[in-house]
């Protein structure tokens, strides 16, 4: 470490001493001045458009701190604040690799990274659809795409048969019947890109982590109370988010499980879910989203696939592995995943029809 923690600090106005925090994998995390505040430090290597990133972050939260207030909220507690730096900048850079941010600590919440009872995943995805909601009127032009093409589908499949014809680590043969399933569902995977060239689904922000550790929760009470790591915030379709959040809540089996009879998907934690996500969202969604909230679910978890399969013909470049074969195992459940959410599309849509 090549940087004082004191003297960074400094450059936002305050003076004082931290201690690490939280299991985040992307940036350092410290706990400052009694838990006054977090700093970050950014890592340059993933998010190398820091200007993009930031202004991005200090846009979306100065919308939904005038929204949350208009609604009577808490401003300060239901959506993230940026400390500026002394000069007025959303961040402080030392040097290439040493680029920090501050935030207002959110006291008296807690982050789940697995649900206690299905009621969280009610909360979940209320705090998914009161995100939503409030950014519903947001002008997304202003935003910066951080990450082209996050979530085209088409465009991972494409990526996949390149990887299949470069063949890069000698592995196509041995995963024929797996290539065999994605090209197999390639035809109606631009339906929502399709839709949003057409303007069929609007353009919205988008979060493109919506993982339960990326809502706090009241300590107390249980109740969402703010979303958090906004680093991925860019223009896209809501169903990205809502169908990328199913896919990790709704899974009763663990991403990399191997045992493909333990993976299937949990109709009662996508009724829970969904009640809470339309609950706050349901009269802001169009005919045509609402129609594709089901498909949202599976498109995410057989985009997910194919990018864990695209990575072990690859050589494993992207994702972290921990295991020979561990990205393959990935795609496999997915996969599995994939087949069981087609074969309970009907009572998803019942149970959707029933929440709306």
């Amino acid at each position: 470490m090549n940087f004082d923690l004191k003297a960074v600090t400094e450059h936002f106005g305050i003076s004082s001493v931290g201690e690490p925090y939280g299991r985040g994998h992307i940036h350092d995390t410290y706990r400052m001045d009694s838990s006054r505040y977090i700093l970050q430090r950014i890592n340059t290597h993933v998010f190398q458009d820091v200007d993009g990133l930031m202004e991005n972050i200090a846009l979306v939260t100065s919308f939904l701190k005038k929204r949350i207030a208009e609604e009577g909220g808490d401003p300060d507690r239901d959506t993230m604040t940026l400390i500026k730096t002394l000069d007025g900048k959303s961040y402080y850079r030392q040097d290439a690799e040493n680029v920090f941010r501050l935030y207002r600590f959110i006291a008296g919440t807690v982050t789940l990274e697995a649900r206690r009872t299905y009621q969280d995943l009610y909360e979940e995805g209320r705090g998914w659809g009161h995100f939503q909601r409030l950014l519903r009127d947001f002008p997304t032009k202003q935003l910066k795409e951080t990450i082209p093409d996050f979530h085209h589908t088409p465009k991972r499949v494409e990526a996949l048969a390149l990887a299949v014809k470069g063949d890069a680590a000698d592995r196509a043969a041995r995963v024929e019947q797996e290539i065999r399933f994605a090209l197999k569902r390639a035809g109606d995977c631009d339906r929502v890109v399709r839709g949003m060239a057409w303007s069929q689904i609007p353009l919205r922000v988008t979060h493109n982590d919506t993982k339960l550790n990326n809502i706090l929760f009241d300590e107390q009470s249980g109740k969402a109370v703010c979303v958090i790591d906004l680093d991925t915030v860019m223009p896209g379709s809501l169903l990205y988010d809502y169908g990328d959040a199913l896919r990790t809540c709704g899974a009763v089996a663990a991403e990399d499980e191997t045992d493909l009879e333990k993976v299937s998907f949990d109709l009662e934690a996508f009724r829970y879910f969904s009640r809470g996500y339309l609950e706050e969202m349901g009269e802001a969604l169009t005919e045509a989203e609402r129609e594709l909230l089901p498909f949202s679910v599976k498109l995410m978890t057989y985009e997910c696939g194919v990018r864990f399969l695209t990575d072990y013909l690859n050589g494993d470049t992207y994702f972290k592995t921990n295991r020979e074969d561990h990205n393959l195992d990935r795609a496999r459940n997915q996969f599995r995943l994939v087949e069981d959410l087609e074969q309970k599309e009907t009572e998803m849509r019942e149970i959707l029809g029933a929440a709306l």
